[in-house]
């Protein structure tokens, strides 16, 4: 127990310390977790623990992984993605073992050792690549889906592999296989079943698991949920979404198969299920701690002596590796039509070896096909990949990515028609103004920048024009000399703020309707030079607040005066508090706009209470807009009562 507690504790200090300053000097969790693993690395040494069995306990991260992962992806979208699946996660996968195995051929090794070094290498890290696409919001754009696809292919392609290296056995190595046997085995076929069946009965248990997994997914798991629902206990919703996911990891491996690719295959059949948001909550925090150990782990695996005394040799095949790896991904990239930054995206997100690969490397071991020393530097190739995979993804942050983007914009439309109201940025808040205006008979000039929502807004028949309303000459181009105003709904905050104080300053005819993202923004609009301030969700907040107080039992007429109340005392509290905020100190470390801000709710407290003691005395009607009368005569009344 008291063991189970300090490593419990080494690990989690070592995350809670190593990770936020890594993501504070923006290199990302991943690679905090990998510093963090190298960094109590000789302690652990000198605690005589076993990083290795620790690793594969956190590789069911992985498995949690993907389980969300095909939560997120319905059938339908998954069906769209086999061109890319098969093809490019297929040729990737073909043409790096056979390009490794001759390079390993050239290098003197017999070609059995050389196509297991191409097996091992052509795969790359599932953990790595998608934990980063997630963080970075990456995993939607064309770059993320590809890699993706050929992840998900490389974890199919792990079964065959298992089968087809035993194959390669050298009888020379099958002493030493015999010891490393003795120290343990891979992990994923220990608890097969199948392994001793023929082919064909082999293919009917596998078809059967899948089958199970498909129908229990999508006929068991609702009438399940409803008797747990019973109980009402969060634990137990908990402890089921547990439960399934490491039954169907059990099952996979069971009847030989990836427990990665069960959960994924699971996940994708509850992705249109109504408790998917249920069962991502309940599996996102065990996916997360043990995804942030597993990497621990890889960084506190590094044999350093090892390393040291094959500095040159590891240090070259790590970067021969990356580079093949990324030649390789470029040339398919071209073919399968990926462009821009999604290319490179693609290409340095997966030029890395991949956990597989230690699996794979014990397994080779134990099944006499990779001497024991080479295969101890083939995994410290691996894991160094590995760790240099964030630097790679940093490198297309911050040089890449920013090129491109300015290198592959596309020209801004020729505006031919000018309108009485220009609007910059046409989404779900500017797309609502335009179409009022519209509909009011105004003609409007819509500009924004996304290229791909023009190309989707124009098979509607919306006429949008592509171009970035920061551009003084893009204004004069829609016409902001003759327009009547300005509407500006873009999502950037800053150049929202920048294109009030530029309009302002510029054009002061021009009437500025702004969208402010939240109470702080309307601050900086305002010092910038807006009066016509909208915050983003007030209005609907305003809403949902009067619709609370009815649900309450509180008359629609009142509720409403009691919304208009509110509103006129927020909008007075805006503008007392605008003339003393200070973008540039924290608000709650500015002692006048505290002081003043306790003012106002004081004050509002009080008047607010006043306007709800008079509930209650309202006639019993439906609700209807109060009118003059109305509000004179229910004054009269109260002044009689």
């Amino acid at each position: 127990m008291d063991g189970f507690l300090l490593l419990a504790f080494l690990f989690l200090i070592a995350g809670v310390i190593a990770v936020p300053l890594a993501s504070r000097f923006g290199l990302g969790s991943v690679l905090g977790y990998l510093i963090a693993g190298i960094a109590i690395s000789p302690l652990l040494e000198q605690l005589h623990v076993d990083v290795v069995s620790i690793q594969h306990f956190a590789e069911f991260g992985v498995v949690m992984m993907l389980f969300l992962v095909g939560l997120e992806l319905e059938p339908r979208l998954l069906w769209s993605m086999r061109d890319k699946l098969l093809g490019l996660g297929g040729l990737q996968v073909s043409i790096t073992v056979l390009a490794v195995m001759g390079i390993a051929l050239l290098m003197g090794h017999p070609w059995s050792i050389a196509l297991a070094i191409g097996l091992v290498l052509s795969l790359s890290s599932t953990a790595i690549v998608l934990q980063t696409l997630n963080e970075k919001g990456l995993m939607k754009s064309d770059g993320g889906q590809s890699s993706f696809s050929v992840l998900l292919f490389q974890d199919i392609a792990v079964i065959p592999m298992l089968a087809f290296i035993p194959l390669l056995a050298m009888p020379e190595l099958v002493d030493s296989a015999v010891a490393a046997v003795g120290n343990g085995e891979d992990g994923h076929g220990s608890l097969s079943m199948v392994d001793r069946l023929p082919a064909w009965q082999r293919a009917i248990v596998t078809a059967g698991a899948i089958a199970l997994v498909v129908v229990g997914g999508s006929f068991l798991t609702r009438p399940i949920f409803r008797f747990i629902a019973i109980a009402r206990l969060r634990e137990l919703f908990t402890a089921f979404a547990l439960l399934m996911v490491i039954g169907i990891a059990l099952l996979m491996i069971v009847v030989g198969l990836s427990p990665a690719l069960g959960t994924f295959l699971a996940g994708v059949v509850l992705a249109n299920s109504e408790y998917r948001h249920e069962l991502e909550s309940n599996i996102e925090p065990f996916k997360g701690l043990l995804l942030g150990l597993f990497f621990i782990t890889v960084g506190a695996a590094i044999q350093f002596d090892l390393l040291f005394a094959n500095l040159g040799g590891v240090i070259a095949m790590t970067l021969g590796l990356i580079a093949l790896k990324a030649f390789i991904l470029y040339a398919l990239s071209r073919v399968f039509g990926i462009g821009g930054s999604d290319r490179w995206l693609f290409t340095l997100g997966l030029a890395q070896a991949g956990e597989f690969g230690f699996v794979l490397l014990s397994f080779t071991v134990a099944s006499s096909v990779i001497p024991q020393a080479l295969a101890q530097q083939l995994l410290l190739v691996v894991t160094l990949s590995m760790l240099l995979t964030p630097l790679l993804f940093i490198i297309y942050d911050k040089l890449i990515a920013p090129r491109f983007a300015a290198t592959t914009s596309r020209e801004a439309d020729a505006i031919e028609e000018h309108g009485s109201v220009i609007v910059a940025g046409h989404g779900r808040f500017g797309g609502i103004v335009n179409r009022i205006l519209l509909s009011a008979g105004f003609k409007t000039v819509v500009l924004d920048y996304r290229s791909e929502q023009l190309d989707m807004l124009r098979t509607f028949g919306v006429d949008v024009y592509f171009g970035d309303a920061m551009r003084p000459d893009l204004l004069h181009a829609a016409g902001i000399e003759e327009a009547r105003m300005l509407v500006i709904a873009i999502d950037e905050r800053d150049s929202a703020t920048e294109l009030v104080r530029y309009v302002t300053e510029n054009h002061p005819h021009i009437y500025v309707v702004v969208r402010a993202l939240d109470r702080h923004h309307v601050y900086e609009l305002w010092n910038a030079g807006a009066r016509d301030i909208i915050r983003d969700t007030f209005d609907s907040s305003v809403r949902a607040g009067r619709s609370a107080l009815e649900a309450l039992g509180i008359h629609p007429y009142d509720a409403e005066r009691q919304v208009r109340g509110f509103v006129i005392n927020d909008r007075e509290q805006m503008l007392g508090l605008a003339s003393v905020f200070d973008p540039k100190i924290p608000a709650h470390e500015n002692p006048e706009y505290v002081e003043k801000t306790k003012k106002y709710l004081e004050r509002y407290q009080q008047v607010m209470q006043g306007n709800s003691a008079a509930f209650g005395s309202r006639l019993d009607r439906g609700w209807v807009p109060p009118s003059l009368e109305d509000v004179e005569a229910e004054t009269v009344k109260d002044q009689g009562e």
